[in-house]
């Protein structure tokens, strides 16, 4: 059985789990949930309980939720593919350190951001100040991973990409998404970045999944599975109860 990726919809972070799984190139389904359909399916508490995406289902029936830490997973299961770092090596302890401050800092810059789109009884006056709260957030991020790629290729330096390349290809669209600045005027080097990002196959292929369409992508993706369609993974006892 392969692992199973639920991705959110729209403009999940889990973007960047899509894009690396089809860099790692190893079988994997992928499952879908529309983050702003509720009630959520309560059978998605078993993968969990916070109701969040991403989220991994192994082989062995036991799960990953937060980004960081499924796409630290990713990156173990094939290091020939050189999405990661051997542990305890600084090139790990620096991999660590990008995917720590883009899972914090840069991605809870977002968040009033969110807030504003999200929340429909908000006045006008209440979503633009966190409009403004937002914006400033995002410009410090910005002005920083800006200036990093100014002479790199990939946020670790050296002409290897890695997973933070992938994570940061999800919530990098959010910019644009959210219509903040003119991100090439303002930052030419992160656009440049984020611009190559978004060409290489495994975002094409990503994009494509997020729209709903069917693309062949790497050939490692082997179709999407419903949450039903598992619940005799997530839930075996359930399946015993119906048949007494």
């Amino acid at each position: 059985m392969e692992l199973v990726l639920f991705y959110g919809v729209p403009a999940g972070c889990s973007f960047g789990s899509i894009v690396a799984l089809e860099w790692l190139g190893k079988p994997y389904r992928l499952s879908r949930v529309e983050m702003m359909e509720h009630p959520w399916n309560p059978l998605y508490a078993k993968i969990n309980p916070q109701f969040q995406t991403p989220a991994l289902l192994l082989e062995s029936g036991d799960t990953l939720t937060e980004s960081m830490a499924i796409l630290k997973h990713l990156a173990a299961r094939n290091a020939s593919a050189n999405l990661g770092a051997a542990g305890g090596s600084m090139q790990d302890d620096r991999l660590n350190e990008m995917l720590a401050y883009l899972n914090t800092d840069f991605f809870s810059a977002f968040n009033p951001l969110w807030v504003a789109y999200e929340m429909e009884d908000l006045d006008d006056a209440q979503k633009a100040l966190l409009r403004t709260i937002g914006q400033k957030a995002v410009v410090k991020g910005c002005t920083y991973l800006n200036e990093l790629l100014a002479d790199r290729e990939w946020l670790l330096g050296g002409g290897q990409r890695s997973i933070a390349d992938a994570y940061l290809s999800g919530i990098g669209r959010w910019m644009q998404y959210h219509q903040l600045f003119d991100l090439e005027q303002e930052y030419p080097h992160l656009a440049r970045y984020l611009q190559k990002l978004a060409n290489d196959p495994a975002a094409i292929f990503a994009t494509a999944i997020e729209k709903g369409e069917e693309p062949v992508g790497s050939g490692a993706f082997k179709g999407h599975i419903t949450l039903d369609a598992l619940r005799s993974r997530l839930d075996p006892g359930d399946d015993n109860k119906k048949v007494n």
